[in-house]
């Protein structure tokens, strides 16, 4: 079996930078324009000999999908996936400019270095690599690079999930953001999370009635008030413990790697035991509501009689209908509340081969590293390909030096990767993608 060439390494960093450079902002609402990126990938993929179909929902909202045959007809189809827009950036904010792409120590700079035009850009390599070597994989893996991820996917998977679910035929798995990670814990280890969940997405729109009015008189059914005493018992609930199998799974591998008692009965007490290392499992063993935004009025001596908040909710797996039964004890009778935007929850198991095989592909390059199952706070394009029966892994690898805090960088400010994190990630991948 052929090695990954230098070919290779040099192009998926000049792919992250020039895609980089793509300024693929989502702002939410259809402000964005991914067809640049989208012409960019495609004709990569054809330079691989694949024969990509670009499809547009919106104009200028571009996804691009491509089929490589695999040499075992009968094999389950995997599916790989990365998105192409990224989060807004603020220029001032930065020490170089967020779109430029620049390349300086060995790191590359900007805006979607680690969210998530890496990953975009190992793929293009990885895929042009096999054209050059005769590499076939096992099964059939279906390429595809969305739109939209970072707002609805309406545009993006969404799209592509309901309209176009022909082109996903056979895939029973899929692999994208955000996995195999170096986490350092501060005492020389290298933890490698896979992600096999992800929490579900409850973005919520609440909305308080009153009686308007002037701002000087009495006014006992104040849309205000009203609403910022919902918002309040929501940002300070306490949400119980609710342990998924995959954080089950984390916490004893955990435990077990630090030579301590894996304590289900006291996960909070755990939790402190594992030091750092619990920032890999302390989001997902809640749900969790945030209040995050607020309208209301518009002038300061008029009582309005409406007031509007918006609560980035989360739960796990199982743990919607708790979700919705809470949130209508928070928020109380005068208040009401809706979906501003739903997702669901995801599990994948642990004791598949597809895992087994991430793990090892992980472990072959980083021997010394510790590979463990997580569960995302967050979620991905994985919940809209779930509608296509695709069960979803996060699976990006990267290995990162002591003190590259790889998660506070997505979405923040001076995002970058270094080039031997992409060459690791270039090599894991292309380890697992023959094999899987």
């Amino acid at each position: 079996m052929a090695d990954i060439d230098e070919r290779a390494l040099a192009e998926v960093v000049t792919f992250t930078s020039d895609l980089i450079r793509i300024d693929t902002t989502n702002r939410g609402g259809g402000d964005c324009q991914e067809r640049p990126a989208a012409e960019y990938a495609a004709e990569r993929l054809a330079g691989g000999g694949l024969e990509p179909t670009l499809l547009e929902r919106s104009k200028g909202r571009t996804n691009v999908v491509a089929r490589i045959e695999g040499t075992d007809p009968s094999a389950d189809a995997l599916l790989v996936h990365g998105h192409l827009d990224v989060v807004p950036a603020q220029a001032d904010e930065w020490s170089v400019h967020p779109f430029s792409g620049e390349i300086r120590d060995g790191v590359v700079w900007g805006r979607g270095a680690v969210d998530m035009k890496n990953m975009d850009a190992m793929i293009l390599a990885v895929v042009r690599a096999w054209s050059r070597l005769g590499v076939r994989p096992r099964r059939d893996l279906v390429i595809a690079f969305t739109a939209d991820e970072e707002a609805s996917a309406e545009d993006g998977s969404g799209f592509l999930a309901d309209r176009h679910a022909g082109l996903f035929e056979g895939c029973t798995e899929g692999i994208g953001e955000s996995g195999a990670f170096t986490f350092h814990d501060g005492t020389g280890r290298e933890i490698y999370p896979i992600a096999a969940g992800e929490r579900g997405t409850g973005w919520l729109k609440l909305t308080a009635h009153g009686r308007a009015g002037h701002g000087s008189k009495v006014n006992h059914e104040n849309a205000v008030t009203r609403l910022a005493a919902a918002i309040t018992r929501i940002g300070e609930h306490e949400w119980p413990l609710r342990l998924t199998p995959t954080v089950r799974a984390a916490l004893t591998e955990l435990a077990a790697l630090y030579g301590i008692e894996a304590d289900l009965d006291d996960v909070d007490g755990l939790l402190t035991k594992l030091g750092p290392a619990a920032k890999l499992v302390e989001p997902t063993v809640r749900n969790s509501a945030n209040p995050t935004m607020l309208n209301a009025g518009y002038k300061v001596n008029v009582i309005p009689g409406e007031a509007v908040a918006y609560v980035d909710g989360r739960y796990l797996p199982g743990g919607e209908d708790e979700f919705r039964t809470t949130l209508d004890r928070l928020t109380g009778p005068d208040v009401d509340w809706e979906f501003h935007h739903r997702e669901v929850a995801l599990q994948a198991p642990l004791d598949s081969s597809t895992y087994a095989q991430m793990r090892a592909a992980v472990e072959e390059f980083a021997p010394e590293g510790h590979v463990v199952p997580y569960c995302m706070s967050g979620g991905t394009d994985a919940k809209q390909f779930s509608r296509l029966g695709i069960t979803g892994y996060g699976f990006a690898p990267l290995k990162l030096p002591e003190g590259f805090d790889y998660q506070a960088l997505f979405h923040g400010v001076d995002e970058r990767v270094p080039v031997e994190a992409l060459h690791f990630g270039v090599r894991v991948l292309d380890r697992f993608l023959r094999t899987a």
